[in-house]
């Protein structure tokens, strides 16, 4: 199991949910309030690891699965396995197998649309909603693939370079080690510039990153290779099938709500990319999360917000959680 002897209050069991078997690292009274955590690309359960200890000492009952695809969780093989309806039901039967009624659910990067998508479609089961990077959007009027492959046209972007199955696989699991390092690297607040910008559409992600050696001080060599033991071990294949099927959830949520109304917390880095490319969403955010009580972004701090700024994510989700 993916244990951590740096963190030796978490433990792991396997549960099942929506058919499958989730791996969850939990901290605190299994009685207590849930709060449900939902991890991003390309991590683990691990990327909350300094969120347990305060969530269990405020009196929660701290949760994060790997998610589908990663780590000791099931690993689906049909690529459409991945969309984020089946992801989110990953989620809601998580929360009835845990024996709860309702949960509070935060999300980072993928676990963003994850945790939104979780509180839109199951008002009843989430009593809140906490997401890091990734602010709330409603469904686009038009296909999200289509619109990126028109958007970049004869552009390098990594979404539309994770399509073809088995070529973002190649580049990761050549060097597993590598590959976590540059990517890490590119997506924190170490990193100077945009790294993506002005590559051809045929180039690759990680041949021409910078290989920073040593990461920041929020990435401990404990840390990466707890990361590169559960990628070696599980591969890239399930993660990256969450971008395979953004055209899929888009045509599965036809119809869907527009607003979220339970209480909300949004957080990010100021240098965080996400943010640059969703600065729109950012603006329009308070209009459709119509009770968002917490709106922050964080200096210095990059994409990887709960690693980077652990002590800023906590205090933030302190004063939001006990306020509810």
């Amino acid at each position: 199991m993916t244990l951590s002897a740096d963190f030796p209050n978490i433990s792991n069991r396997r549960v099942a949910a929506n058919g499958i078997q989730l791996n969850i690292a939990e901290q605190g009274d299994p009685q207590a309030p849930l709060v449900l955590m939902c991890h991003g690309f390309p991590e683990s359960w691990y990327s909350w690891r300094h969120q347990f200890q305060a969530l269990a000492d405020a009196g929660y009952h701290a949760v994060a699965p790997d998610m589908r695809g990663y780590g000791d969780s099931d690993k689906p093989r049909q690529t459409d396995a991945y969309n984020q309806v089946e992801v989110v039901n990953d989620m809601i039967g998580l929360i009835d197998s845990l024996g709860y009624e309702t949960a509070v659910v935060l999300g980072h990067d993928w676990g963003g649309p994850t945790a939104w998508g979780c509180a839109l479609h199951h008002p009843h089961r989430v009593s809140a909603v906490g997401v890091l990077s990734v602010p709330f959007s409603p469904r686009p009027p038009a296909a999200p693939l289509d619109t990126l492959k028109a958007l970049f046209k004869d552009q390098f972007f990594y979404q539309l370079y994770f399509q073809q199955e088995g070529v973002a696989e190649a580049e990761f699991e050549q060097d597993v080690r590598t590959a976590l390092r540059k990517f890490y690297h590119m997506g924190s607040a170490q990193m100077e510039g945009l790294p993506l910008q002005n590559k051809p559409a045929d180039a690759d992600l990680l041949s021409d990153l910078p290989d920073p050696q040593t990461m920041g001080a929020w990435l401990t060599a404990a840390d990466l290779d707890f990361y590169v033991a559960e990628f070696e071990r599980s591969g890239f294949r399930g993660p990256l099938n969450y971008y395979r099927n953004l055209n899929l959830t888009w045509e599965l949520t036809a119809g869907c709500p527009t607003t979220i109304n339970q209480p909300a917390l949004f957080m990010a880095g100021e240098k965080d990319g996400v943010i640059v490319m969703a600065a729109q969403a950012l603006q329009d955010m308070p209009k459709y999360v119509t009770n968002l009580r917490l709106n922050r972004l964080i200096p210095d701090v990059g994409h990887w917000t709960q690693q980077e700024a652990p002590d800023a994510v906590n205090r933030g989700l302190l004063e939001f959680l006990s306020a509810l």
